[in-house]
């Protein structure tokens, strides 16, 4: 069984009815390439870290260009599709061949998945009907409020009302995981309480709650901090309770990115499985490890857990894959082994990695670690326990096996 992504192209901002007042694509300016494990080795800038980190491309594609590319797809699969999901740069729900895209997917006869929309294109009420008429199993919908006035200023969706009756019909018949980026003060407390009795009252299946970032600790990497000036930010601790006190009150299936699904115990679920840890690679050499500040604390109980031995270097930033090398800078050196692990999807070309953490003059290793640990809460909301606890035993026997073998 394989699965097919059908890429739309477009770019945020502008193929998507203008940008959100949230949205951490807002005045990205042009920045210096960042670097990453996908770049040439003397090289720094590729494709992926300075185009695709960006999402900067021409705009929509044309409806036969995403025809051709679909069928050169299929050309190159063998089995059958078990999922078909839309994606794009832009938003699905304004591509100027929306219902004509759903023809051509639905011929292929299996489930159709679109993978993020906010709905600020779907005008036409009879859009749901269509939709689910047409094959479509799971959504992701960005609903921000189910208050259209919210939705209408800080989503700036002209017809807010027609959205949300749309986004109410497809909770009715197919799987839907609303998002909300959290704005304290505007869409929290009551708001937020209202919005997740309407998604459960009308049959979502789960609300991702997702926390404001405005500032490069938190991932604006773009050099687009702050995103909306003034307004105040939940630190982590704060939105883990937000989430955890949500999730107490509601059967809808609620989690949060950074922090945390309540229903699994991700991320580092394993830490409540001490048998499963007993089944990890026992640590024999030594490596430092760098990860971001949320990840840190877990990973340090993961290791010691392991055998121990290994310091993990925390940086100010508080997702590991988007560290640059400005986090790297802010390190102090003298705590470092002679190898390091650096987590694999860092912004960082790897020779500007290992020149910056040998700078004090005592030569390092640098060595790139598993993409991924754990699930954030966009994976693990259609997850099961059992799922992210195999993912993350696989990736963390990975880190393991990379410092036993490279490691002093």
């Amino acid at each position: 069984m394989v699965q097919l992504t059908i890429d739309i192209g477009g770019r945020p901002g502008i193929d998507c009815r203008g940008f959100c007042e949230y949205c951490y694509f807002k005045r990205v300016r042009g920045i210096r390439a960042l670097g990453c494990r996908h770049c040439p080795p003397f090289q720094v800038g590729c494709d992926y870290c300075t185009k695709s980190v960006q999402e900067r491309y021409p705009g929509f594609k044309e409806l036969c260009t995403v025809a051709d590319e679909t069928l050169a797809s299929l050309q190159l699969m063998s089995g059958d599709i078990s999922k078909v999901t839309i994606s794009g740069g832009g938003d699905p729900s304004c591509y100027p061949w929306f219902r004509d895209l759903i023809e051509l997917s639905a011929s292929m006869e299996a489930p159709l998945h679109i993978g993020y929309t906010s709905g600020k294109g779907f005008d036409d009420p009879s859009i749901g009907r269509y939709l689910i008429d047409h094959g479509l199993q799971e959504i992701s919908f960005t609903v921000f409020s189910a208050n259209p006035a919210l939705r209408k200023k800080y989503m700036h969706d002209p017809t807010p009302k027609i959205s949300l009756r749309i986004l109410e019909e497809l909770c009715g018949e197919i799987d839907v995981y609303a998002a909300a980026v959290v704005l304290p003060g505007v869409n929290d407390g009551e708001e937020l309480v209202a919005t997740a009795q309407w998604l459960e009252e009308r049959g979502a299946r789960g609300l991702i709650l997702m926390r404001f970032a405005n500032s490069p600790e938190q991932g604006l990497i773009l050099g687009n901090a702050p995103v909306l000036r003034g307004q105040r930010i939940h630190t982590v601790e704060e939105f883990r309770d937000l989430v955890t006190s949500l999730h107490d009150r509601f059967d809808l299936k609620i989690s949060g990115t950074p922090l945390w699904d309540p229903e699994i115990g991700s991320p580092f679920a394993v830490l409540e499985e001490r048998e499963l840890l007993e089944r990890l690679p026992r640590l024999q050499k030594k490596a430092s490890v760098i990860t971001g500040s949320v990840a840190a604390p877990f990973l340090r109980q993961v290791l010691e857990l392991c055998g121990g031995g290994c310091p993990v270097i925390p940086v100010r930033k508080e997702i590991a894959c988007l560290i640059t090398r400005d986090d790297l800078e802010s390190i102090d050196l003298s705590t470092l082994e002679d190898t390091v692990i650096l987590p694999g999807r860092a912004f960082v070309h790897d020779r500007e990695a290992e020149k910056i953490l040998s700078s004090d003059g005592h030569p390092r290793e640098v060595v790139r670690g598993p993409d991924t640990l754990t699930a954030d809460a966009e994976t693990s909301m259609g997850m099961d326990r059992t799922q992210v606890l195999d993912m993350e035993l696989q990736h963390i026997a990975d880190l393991i096996r990379t410092i036993n073998r490279y490691g002093g």
